[in-house]
């Protein structure tokens, strides 16, 4: 098929097009950031004066938003660390192994992210509340991991994919064991999607409403939550500065995420992840 050249009016229209589909969708980005430099009470856009007093606010020990932050991390890191082991775990099964009703295990293992997140919120609700667990940190990551823990099956799944299984197999018949394979071959090759999966998973906790919502009590609010707080019945403009953390936080975790894929893929096609002593 005979391709048409593109014209210099095509070019032009195409750039005007892309730049102003990139502004529509930055524009509630550089607003929020713009806003949450602002002096005045109200939170207006664009602000009179400029200041960093909403950051401080934060920033300011024993604050509830200091608290909230902090209890957000450890729930979190809590998250991120069942949904590894639960996403290495699924993925090794689902992407290895010769499962019966492979489809209806990997359909039973994604369909917390096609379930509606309020209606999760409400079975965890229902389960943890006679168990007296309602605003533990313990029972807010178990519910996090619920969603967060298919994306890491996903991520793991893809990456595990991706490792050429005659490497495995060469180290099997070099008498490698099942454990070794995985820590001197398995594990490097796949660090980067490991480290893809933690980031995600992190993220997905920090930023979960509903479930944190439904489980916490009012001594125990995520950021989320008191975000929510905040603007139920007032304008606090702090939650601007609180977005504007939110937005460089998920900048940062695409960041390394891309940096270590990039990283990766440079010492696969190197031959720097496999070890060059035997496998023992």
């Amino acid at each position: 098929m005979m391709e048409l050249p593109a014209t210099r009016a095509g070019h032009i229209g195409r750039a005007l097009s892309a730049t102003a589909i990139l502004l529509f969708l930055a524009m509630p980005i550089v607003i929020i950031l713009v806003t949450s430099f602002g002096a005045d009470g109200i939170g207006t856009f664009p602000p009179k004066e400029y200041s960093t007093r909403w950051y401080e606010q934060i920033a300011a020990p024993g604050s509830d938003w200091a608290t909230s932050i902090a209890l957000s991390s450890l729930i979190a890191a809590l998250t991120t660390v069942f949904s590894l082991i639960l996403g290495v775990t699924a993925a090794t099964a689902l992407a290895r192994g010769r499962l019966p009703l492979h489809a209806a295990v990997y359909g039973l293992v994604l369909a917390p992210m096609l379930i509606p997140q309020v209606v999760i919120a409400l079975g965890l609700f229902l389960f943890f509340e006679p168990a007296g667990m309602l605003g533990s940190p313990l029972a807010i990551a178990l519910g996090h991991t619920v969603l967060a823990a298919p994306i890491a099956v996903l991520i793991m799944i893809s990456t595990l994919k991706g490792i050429d299984e005659r490497l495995e197999d060469a180290a099997a018949s070099m008498g490698a064991s099942r454990m070794t394979i995985a820590r001197r071959i398995t594990f490097p090759l796949a660090t980067p999607g490991l480290i893809a999966a933690a980031v995600f998973s992190f993220i997905t906790s920090f930023d979960e409403f509903f479930i944190a919502q439904f489980l916490s009590t009012p001594d125990t609010r995520t950021l989320p939550v008191l975000v929510f707080n905040a603007l139920q019945f007032d304008v606090d403009p702090t939650v601007t500065a609180v977005s504007a953390v939110l937005i460089a936080l998920a900048i940062l975790a695409l960041a390394l995420v891309a940096a270590v894929r990039k990283l990766g893929g440079h010492r696969n096609s190197q031959g720097g992840v496999l070890p060059v002593e035997p496998l023992t």
